[in-house]
This record gives C-alpha cells, structure tokens and sequence, in this order.
C-alpha cells in the first residue's frame, strides 16, 4: 500500500523516522522504492546534478513535469513530492494553483514543495491546501534564494535569523503543510522547531534532531563531483563507473570485447 501524508504525520507522534531521498529518473527511482525508501523528492536540485545548470533557478515547470513522469513510472509504495521551481509559485496563489495544479494532474505525484515561509508563501500555502494540494514547506537554506543568501550559507545562527525560522515554521503548519523540509540550519534550532510543531521535520544538514532526514541520492551514491558537508556517501559510485568505463574502452580498443568466437 502507498505512503501517505497521513501515515508521516503518524509515524511523528509514533517517533518513526522517516527515509527520504530525491529521485529524478525511472531506474534510480525504482531503485529507492525498492529499498524501501519512505519519500521520494523530485527535487529541482535536478538542475544542478542532472542537466548542469550552475543553481536551480533555470529549471523550468516542464523539466519538473518530465522527470517526475519517469519517477512516478517507477514507484509504487514512496510518497512522491515535487518542487515548484523558480517563479512559478512566487507572483501570485493563482499562479501557484495552476502550477501545482499541473504536477499532480500531469504526474500523478502526490505532493508538491515550495520554499520560503514568509507572509505572502504562507498565504499561498493555505490557498494551495484549501483547494486539496498537498504541501510540503521548505526553510531554512532555501536553494532559490541563493544570490540572496550570498552562497549556499548555513542559517539561523544569529537569534534574529532563528526567530525568523521558527516563525516561518509556525507559519507553514498553521497554513496547511503536512511537512518541512529544514535546511542546513544549526540543530538545536532543527530540535526546537521539530518539538514546537505537530507535523513532520526532516533535515538535510540541520542535526540529528529532525523527524526524519533526506540527500540528494548523487552525493549517497557518490556520484557528485561536489558535495555539502554534512552530505555522508555510502558509495563511490563515481569512481566505479570510471573505472568500468575506462576497461570497457580498452578491451574495444584491444579487440578483447566482444570475444572473437573460436574457429
């Protein structure tokens, strides 16, 4: 049976961990469903580790759509969410409707994600769930406000940026999410909001304090050229695949692959 938003709210109150991982295509995601994971995330993060974009705010609600086809192909027990992407939530709550809107309808994902917590994403949030949108909040190091930020930089480490983010998280389970996301902030702040809101925390760098926890499956596998600190690998797959490759190409270069069949 598949996963629900009900079933992660449950498993907080049970004090269940949640698994989450992202996924941007049909056999790794497969893959995760499998092993068991609990949610997958199409995450935009897709930009930057699957087509080369320097950030994530070149990829467009198409591209979003594209992968999260071939992911939902794939799963069949995972909840999958989706990302917004850049400016397609951001100018209006009908602008936000139409675009998650087209996630669910043309994907068949069961949730979407947005980043921010402020008044206005609030606002949107609320619109999005009273219309039957399942959302999932995102704060913290939020990927969209990079050039803002100034870089990928840690959060909530003066007592102004924490309050901010506490209140964002506040604002985000008052509005309707059935979940946040909370992004390399310090962990006693991840504990704080985790013990202050009713809905499910999952961290990607923010402490061990977390409801549950998510990475970007490249940086697991080892697949990434780069990754964050606080992003563990379980393999390096990176330097296996180069090395498959590479006797691959020398056994077509000596003639050693495909066998010549004995006379």
């Amino acid at each position: 049976m598949a996963i629900t938003t009900r079933q992660l709210i449950q498993w907080k109150q049970k004090g269940r961990p949640i698994v989450a991982l992202t996924a941007y295509d049909y056999t790794i995601a497969q893959l995760l469903d499998n092993a068991g994971v609990d949610l997958i995330l199409v995450g935009d993060s897709l930009g930057m580790v699957t087509l080369g974009y320097e950030t994530t705010l070149p990829v467009t609600l198409e591209e979003m759509i594209h992968h999260a086809k071939a992911v939902r192909r794939a799963v069949k027990q995972a909840l999958i969410v989706v990302d917004l992407p850049f400016l397609t939530y951001q100018e209006s709550a009908q602008q936000a409707i139409h675009s998650a809107g087209r996630i669910l309808k043309e994907t068949g994902a069961q949730a979407v994600k947005l980043e921010n917590g402020n008044e206005a994403i609030a606002q949107t949030v609320n619109k999005l769930t009273s219309v039957g949108i399942p959302v999932m909040g995102h704060i913290g190091l939020t990927p969209q406000s990079v050039h803002q930020f100034g870089g990928y930089r840690q959060q909530g480490k003066t007592p102004d940026a924490s309050a901010r983010i506490l209140a964002e998280a506040l604002a985000l389970e008052a509005a309707g999410t059935f979940a946040l996301i909370l992004e390399h902030i310090e962990a006693n702040l991840a504990k704080e909001i985790t013990e202050k809101v009713s809905i499910p925390t999952i961290g990607i760098g923010a402490g061990a304090y977390c409801d549950g926890q998510i990475l970007v499956i490249n940086d697991v596998l080892g697949i990434s050229d780069w990754r964050p600190p606080f992003a563990k690998p379980y393999a390096n797959l990176r330097e296996t695949i180069t090395q498959a490759v590479k006797e691959y190409s020398l056994e077509v270069k000596e003639r050693k692959f495909p066998q010549i069949p004995s006379p």
